[in-house]
């Protein structure tokens, strides 16, 4: 039996609408009768995310980027060890489509962000496929869809955002450090370009956002070019 398709939306700021065009692809998706379930990554909702909690609260350190990446990149692996193997493995295995908001990609963008040299975010990259893809047998993403908007345009979006997550708080220690969505923007673009994710600018050339009706027409016609050629 043909194994199912994991479409990975992801973004390298929070607030970015991720959320947002998962819930329009999933929709379209389910109102075209396909196999489908979302899912979003960390799973607050389980016990396996709460070293990710601790992290985010500032547990082990205010400063995101003092904390170790290979310890914090294992806490955000693990939970989805748990989610996959509990929750989607056997959905996936029987040729379900699964929709994730973040996966594996987002310790690429947040945790490599924290070394300084190419040299170091490789290595740690290469390290982070291994430990994920090999050792925790998780499913590499059929496609992972890009949503790039810029940290000023993020920031602004983010103080309008009145999402508070349980156990945390509103704010995590990634979003309370400027300098930090900064960085980690500037290394999104970087490892985007590495793995070769599908890129939708969210701004149009005048610099206004695009409605969310305008990127998710982008990322569902992404979505059909790819994995109808699967």
């Amino acid at each position: 039996m043909k194994k199912g398709e994991l479409i990975v939306l992801e973004s390298g700021t929070d607030a970015s609408g991720k959320a947002t065009q998962s819930d329009l692809l999933y929709n379209r998706l389910i109102n075209e009768k396909e196999t489908v379930l979302k899912v979003e990554f960390p799973n607050y909702k389980s016990e396996s995310s709460s070293l990710i909690k601790m992290y985010l609260r500032g547990e082990f350190g205010e400063d995101a980027e003092s904390v170790n990446p290979y310890a914090s990149s294992t806490f955000f692996a693990v939970d989805r060890y748990a989610t996959y193997n509990l929750e989607l493995k056997q959905f996936y295995e029987e040729g379900g489509i699964i929709i994730a908001d973040r996966y594996t990609t987002s310790n690429m963008i947040y945790q490599s962000s924290k070394f300084e040299t190419k040299e170091e975010k490789d290595s740690f990259l290469d390290w982070l496929w291994d430990l994920e893809f090999n050792k925790f047998a998780l499913p590499k993403p059929s496609l992972v869809i890009f949503l790039n908007i810029p940290p000023k345009i993020s920031v602004e979006l983010l103080k309008k955002r009145d999402k508070k997550v349980e156990g945390i708080g509103k704010k995590d220690i990634h979003e309370k450090n400027i300098n930090y969505i900064n960085k980690t923007y500037q290394n999104a673009m970087y490892v985007a370009s590495k793995y070769n994710w599908n890129i939708i600018n969210c701004l149009k050339d005048d610099g206004r956002l695009k409605t969310k009706e305008e990127i998710h027409e982008e990322v569902y016609n992404i979505y059909k070019n790819i994995i109808n050629r699967r």
